[in-house]
């Protein structure tokens, strides 16, 4: 390989894709038709956004050598950054016909086919990665693809296993990070500790990237959902006072007066001391502050926060101006009003959702 080349891929190797391009047309423009370096600048342009250019390219390199493993696999990965996935399937299995033993063909071709795939192509998408992971099995990409697409076709348990060992082999990997704490959000339900290792998951992701907006936005979800889950406690200890002021309102004194209170008290503090014990449980004090820090720039989270708030102040105050039935009526519109927030919330933090 001439010099020139050597250098650029070397520059590309270390991200610094702008310069491997300009040394990469340098040696174009004295080698028109050399594929290689064609790729080359490809790769370059496709990393730097530019996929016009990249496609530019890449043809140029398939017309000079149209059995070009590399030129049809970039040639599927541009087309598939320009969401022209039927094209971008005909240049992976052209790939996969040319080097049917290259883990890379057959995970270019998992790649498309797992865009957007439904039904038979997720089956078939399963199928590429699989057959990538067997073939490059110290490869962390190939078995970050194998977890995407089990997951995709509903085989957790797969998807599992993949994504664990995509980060043994890459312990730095945001996606496999993320991925999996996806996974075991979902499955928070069924193994204790899912949830606790999903926050850690969401927390390793962006601080591997700090591009990875999907990980900061799980994040935020994890925390709206935290607060959420809240109202049904202050729910809980409203209907209690609720009752209890109701029993005061109906003639209670003396000893049925106090009964009433202390039971009104016991059930707030012990709701409200049961559920923050479980969330200091839940969440251990290295995740505190990044979930804190993601729900103070949160509007959603703010908000929700403080419908929660209300409901939770009214409920010791309608226990002390129990006389007042109009103050204590206040409770049903405050928890109509955590409901819509919860759902405005909820369509609000899917419509910023960013996409995959």
């Amino acid at each position: 390989m001439n010099r020139a080349l050597q250098q650029a891929e070397a520059l590309f190797d270390l991200g610094r894709y702008e310069q491997a391009a300009a040394l990469a047309a340098q040696h174009l423009a004295g080698h028109p038709d050399d594929a290689t370096a064609l790729v080359l600048l490809s790769r370059c342009r496709h990393r730097l956004g530019d996929e016009e250019q990249a496609l530019t390219a890449v043809e140029q390199a398939l017309r000079v050598e149209p059995e070009s493993v590399s030129a049809w696999l970039m040639h599927a990965h541009v087309l598939l950054a320009l969401k022209e996935y039927k094209q971008a399937e005909s240049s992976a299995r052209r790939a996969v016909e040319l080097a049917p033993q290259h883990w890379g063909s057959h995970y270019t071709l998992g790649a498309v086919l797992s865009q957007g795939a439904r039904g038979k192509h997720r089956r078939a998408a399963y199928e590429s990665a699989r057959t990538a992971a067997a073939l490059a099995p110290e490869e962390s990409d190939a078995h970050l693809l194998l977890g995407v697409t089990a997951h995709q076709t509903g085989n957790h348990r797969v998807a599992q296993h993949a994504y664990e060992t995509a980060l043994r082999l890459d312990p730095d990997s945001s996606q496999a990070h993320n991925n999996l704490s996806l996974l075991l959000l979902r499955r928070r339900w069924l193994r204790p500790g899912s949830w606790t290792r999903a926050a850690e998951g969401f927390v390793q992701s962006a601080a591997l990237d700090l591009n990875d907006r999907q990980a900061r936005f799980n994040l935020e979800t994890m925390a709206w959902g935290t607060v959420m889950g809240s109202r049904w406690v202050a729910l809980a200890g409203t209907v209690a006072v609720s009752c209890g002021a109701a029993h005061l309102r109906a003639g209670a004194t003396g000893t049925d007066a106090l009964v009433a209170c202390l039971v009104c008290a016991a059930v707030l503090v012990g709701s409200w001391g049961g559920w923050l014990l479980f969330q200091a449980r839940r969440v251990p004090p290295l995740l505190r502050r990044p979930l804190l820090l993601v729900a103070r720039g949160s509007r959603q989270v703010l908000g929700m926060a403080f419908a929660v708030a209300l409901l939770i102040v009214h409920a010791p105050l309608a226990l002390v101006l129990w006389r007042s039935a109009v103050f204590g009526a206040l409770a049903i519109p405050l928890f109509f009003f955590v409901i819509v927030t919860s759902v405005a919330g909820r369509t609000a933090l899917q419509q910023r959702a960013p996409k995959p």
